[in-house]
């Protein structure tokens, strides 16, 4: 129970110092805090305690590709900043994220069908 309040403090003062971030004259850090490894920490830790090396080293080149899902989104909010208001730059944004992240799920799958 302790290790779940710990995670959820995390979770807190990532939101905490995003909204501060947002406010200061570098608002553009606030870009950066989400992509402080604090949930890969979380996640690393578990898999490496609960399974075998070789499985962690799988999660960390997964967690590797996982970055083109997020670059599209982040592509996908430049581009359409320009022409559409903020809810629907974030929610199309959002919906090019999922349908990234559903391919390279499949693909990854595919391509390693042991780890599925």
């Amino acid at each position: 129970m302790v290790a779940l309040f710990l995670k959820c403090l995390l979770g807190a003062a990532a939101v905490l110092l995003i909204a501060l971030l947002s406010k200061s004259k570098s608002f553009f850090i606030a870009g950066l805090v989400p992509l402080f490894p604090t949930f890969a920490l979380i996640a690393h830790y578990i898999v490496g305690v609960e399974r075998t090396m070789e499985e962690l080293r799988t999660t960390a080149l997964f967690g590797l590709y996982s970055l083109i899902p997020y670059a599209a989104y982040l592509i996908a909010v430049y581009y359409l900043s320009y022409r559409f208001s903020l809810t629907w730059t974030l929610s199309l944004a959002t919906v090019t994220w999922l349908c990234c992240a559903f391919v390279l799920l499949l693909g990854w799958m595919k391509l390693n069908p042991v780890m599925a």
